[in-house]
């Protein structure tokens, strides 16, 4: 199933907060995006009709297999694209700006190549 952009960094944001706090409920994200509860909510309900996240009786929400797999990937390619703008002398603000731009659409075999290509060195 193809997710959208925002979909995408909602997964990356809980799978951040979850190595950080050990149950996450829709305030923390809140809290770390700044965007509004209704809008929160609203891309929760997605994420769950999809089939990415679970929330429990509590509100407590958690990532499944298929929504974890997904925040991962953007997650690896944030960091991969990130370290490689930096590596290239971009300033910190500008490489992590850039790489939350790339990071949903650049292609799994440009990614790969990039990955392969500045990570072997």
């Amino acid at each position: 199933m193809k997710i959208q952009e925002s979909g995408e960094m909602y997964l990356e944001h809980i799978l951040i907060l979850s190595q950080q706090i050990n149950h996450i409920r829709a305030i923390d994200i809140v809290n770390r995006t700044g965007y509004s509860k209704p809008s929160i909510s609203r891309a929760l309900k997605l994420l769950k009709e999809d089939g990415f996240i679970n929330i429990d009786k509590s509100g407590y929400i958690s990532l499944t297999a298929s929504g974890e797999q997904t925040a991962k990937k953007i997650y690896e390619r944030h960091n991969i694209l990130s370290g490689i703008f930096r590596k290239i002398g971009v300033s910190v603000e500008n490489a992590v700006a850039d790489a939350c731009k790339i990071e949903h659409d650049i292609s799994d075999e440009t990614f790969e190549k990039l990955k392969q290509y500045f990570t072997d060195k």
